[in-house]
C-alpha cells in the first residue's frame, strides 16, 4: 500500500507541475503548441531528449539484449552520443536556419510540396507502427512486473498487459494531446532527474547484493564470473559485430537522433541555436553514462538468474523486485511511468505536429489558421492513440528480443529517410523525382534483402546492419548518378541555402572532440577488463 501510494503522489505532482507552468499558455497558436513558442532552456532540452529516448523498451529491451549478448549492445547507447555530436555541429545549424517546424519541410525547402508529405506520411507510419506499440508493450510489461498487476488484479499477465498498455496510453494522450511541447518537456526534465536516480541507484543495489553487502565485491565477482560478457568488441558471429559499429550502427543513430521528428522537434523548441546546441551535447554527455544503467543490470540478472529467463526482456522488471526495498518501489514505478509516458507522448505530439502541418495544412486545407491545424492535430492524436494501444499487445514474445526487433524493423524507414534528408542537404543536383523513388524503393530494397533472401546478399550472409549501410550506399549513389543523368530543372535551392547564419555556441566543438575522445576511451577500457 505504501508503495502504491508513493506512485500516486509523485506521478501526481509531476503533472500539477506540468499544468502549474503551461497554464496560462495559448495552445490555440502553432508556434506555442508544436514549438513550446521557442523558449525552452538548454537544460530542458538536454531533458527531454533524453527522456524521450530513454523509455522502457531502453530499460527493458536494451538489458534483456545486454542478458543475452553481454556489453556488445552498449553500441546502441554509446554511439549515440557521437550522432548528438553530428547533430549539434551540422544538422542543427541548418535546421535553424532554415525556419523549419518539421523535418519534412526540409524537403519541401529542397525539392517540392510532394516529396515533403511522403516523408510526412513514412514518418506517421514508422512512429505508428515501429515505435509506440513498442513504447507501450514494455511499459506495460514493466509496470506489470514491479507491481504485479496480475495478481492484483486477479488476471492474467496477457490481461495485466492489456490494462496497463491502456491506462499508460490514455494518461499520455492527455499529456501530449492537451498540453503541447512546453508540457511534455517539464514532465520530462522532472522525470529525467528521478529516472537517473533511480535508474543508477538498480545497479548499484544489485551489485551490492551480489556482494553479500559490498558494492565492491560483487563487481569483482562479475568480473571474475562474465568476462566473456564484458568485452563491448563484438566478434563476427555476435548479435553485434564490432564492424557494424561503422556501417549501420552509426547510420541508425545519425537518422534517429538527426532526422527523427520525434527527437529534433526538441531542438526546434530551444531559445536560440547556441541554447540547442549545449542542450545536445549535454544529452551527449549524458549518454556517455547509459552502459550504467541500460548494460550493467542486465550482466548483473546474468550472474544472479542464471540462464532460467529465457528472452531476457524479464531481466530488467525481475532485477528491479529482487534488489529494490519496497518503500523505494512506488517512487522507483512513479520515475519509470514517467519514463514510458515521456517516449509515448512524445512521439505522440510529433505525430500530432505532422499531421496538423505537413498533411492537413499541407494538402488537405492549406488555408486553414493556427487554431484549426492544432484542433486538427489533437484529433488525429486521439485516434493514433487509440490504435497504437490496440496494436502493442500484439509484439509480445519476439523471438529476437524486444530492442532487437524494434531496430530492425525501424531501419526499414530509417535508412532511405536518412539518404534522402543528407542528400537534399549536401547535393545541388538531386532532382526530386530520384528522392521520391528513394524514399519508398529503399524500403523495398531493405525489405527483400533482409527477409525476402534470407539477410544474403546475392548468396552472401550480411548481418543486418551491414545491409543497412549497403542499402544507404545505394540510394546515395542512385540519387547522385539521377542527379547526372536527368537533373530536375527546379532545383534552385543549392546546399549553401543550409549554412547557418545563427550564432552557434562557441565551445561547442571542444566540447563535441571530448565526447568522441571519452566514447574511444570507455570502448578501449572494457575491452580491456573483458580480455
Amino acid at each position: 500500500m505504501i508503495s502504491f501510494l508513493s506512485f500516486i503522489l509523485f506521478t501526481a505532482l509531476v503533472g500539477f507541475i506540468s499544468w502549474w507552468r503551461t497554464r496560462q499558455d495559448d495552445h490555440g497558436d502553432a508556434d506555442n503548441y508544436f514549438l513550446a513558442g521557442k523558449s525552452l532552456p538548454w537544460f530542458v532540452v538536454a531533458g527531454s531528449l533524453m527522456l524521450t529516448n530513454l523509455s522502457t523498451e531502453q530499460l527493458i529491451g536494451l538489458n534483456g539484449s545486454a542478458y543475452l549478448s553481454g556489453t556488445i549492445v552498449m553500441a546502441w547507447e554509446v554511439v549515440a552520443a557521437l550522432a548528438l555530436v553530428v547533430l549539434a555541429l551540422y544538422f542543427l545549424p541548418r535546421y535553424w536556419n532554415s525556419g523549419i517546424t518539421t523535418v519534412p519541410q526540409i524537403l519541401e525547402k529542397r525539392f517540392d510540396a510532394q516529396t515533403r508529405q511522403i516523408l510526412s506520411g513514412l514518418f506517421l507510419v514508422f512512429l505508428v507502427l515501429n515505435f509506440l506499440p513498442f513504447v507501450l508493450y514494455s511499459g506495460a510489461l514493466g509496470m506489470n512486473g514491479l507491481f504485479k498487476v496480475d495478481e492484483l488484479l486477479g488476471v492474467s499477465e496477457t490481461g495485466s498487459i492489456w490494462i496497463m498498455v491502456w491506462a499508460i496510453g490514455i494518461v499520455g494522450s492527455i499529456y501530449a494531446i492537451f498540453g503541447g511541447l512546453k508540457a511534455v518537456a517539464v514532465s520530462d526534465t522532472i522525470n529525467g532527474i528521478g529516472l537517473l536516480i533511480g535508474g543508477l541507484a538498480i545497479p548499484i543495489l544489485g551489485l551490492i547484493a551480489l556482494g553479500d553487502g559490498s558494492m565492491g565485491d560483487g563487481l569483482d565477482r562479475i568480473l571474475t564470473n562474465q568476462t566473456e560478457k564484458i568485452s563491448p568488441i563484438g566478434e563476427s558471429d555476435s548479435a553485434i559485430p564490432f564492424s557494424t559499429l561503422f556501417t549501420g550502427m552509426l547510420l541508425i543513430n545519425v537518422y534517429y537522433w538527426c532526422t527523427n521528428q520525434a527527437i529534433v522537434q526538441r531542438t526546434f523548441g530551444a531559445k536560440s541555436l547556441a541554447e540547442g546546441q549545449k542542450g545536445v551535447l549535454a544529452a551527449a554527455g549524458l549518454k556517455l553514462l547509459g552502459p550504467l544503467y541500460l548494460v550493467l543490470p542486465g550482466i548483473i540478472a546474468i550472474e544472479m538468474f542464471g540462464s532460467e529467463l529465457g528472452n531476457g526482456d524479464s531481466a530488467y522488471p525481475r532485477l528491479v523486485a529482487e534488489v529494490l526495498p519496497p518503500s523505494l518501489a512506488g517512487i522507483f514505478g512513479a520515475v519509470m511511468f514517467g519514463a514510458i509516458l515521456s517516449s509515448f507522448n512524445s512521439a505522440l505530439h510529433s505525430c500530432s505536429t505532422l499531421f496538423g502541418l505537413d498533411i492537413y495544412k499541407g494538402i488537405i486545407n492549406p488555408k486553414a489558421d493556427g487554431r484549426r491545424v492544432v484542433l486538427i492535430g489533437k484529433i488525429f492524436g486521439m485516434f493514433l492513440a487509440i490504435f497504437a494501444m490496440c496494436l502493442a499487445p500484439v509484439i509480445a514474445n519476439a523471438p529476437d528480443g524486444l530492442f532487437t526487433l524494434m531496430k530492425k524493423l525501424g531501419a526499414i524507414f530509417n535508412i532511405p529517410i536518412l539518404a534522402v534528408v543528407i542528400m537534399a542537404m549536401v547535393s545541388r543536383s538531386v532532382p526530386a523525382w530520384a528522392a521520391k523513388i528513394s524514399l519508398l524503393g529503399g524500403m523495398a530494397t531493405y525489405c527483400y534483402f533482409t527477409w525476402g533472401m534470407g539477410e544474403t546478399f546475392f548468396g552472401t550472409p550480411m548481418h543486418w546492419l551491414h545491409f543497412a549501410a549497403l542499402n544507404f550506399a545505394f540510394l546515395c549513389i542512385f540519387m547522385l548518378v539521377a542527379g547526372k543523368i536527368k537533373p530536375d530543372s527546379k532545383v534552385a535551392v543549392a546546399a549553401e541555402g543550409f549554412a547557418s547564419n545563427n550564432e552557434e555556441w562557441r565551445p561547442a566543438r571542444i566540447i563535441s572532440g571530448a565526447v568522441v575522445l571519452i566514447t574511444l576511451a570507455l570502448y578501449v577500457s572494457l575491452h580491456v577488463l573483458g580480455s
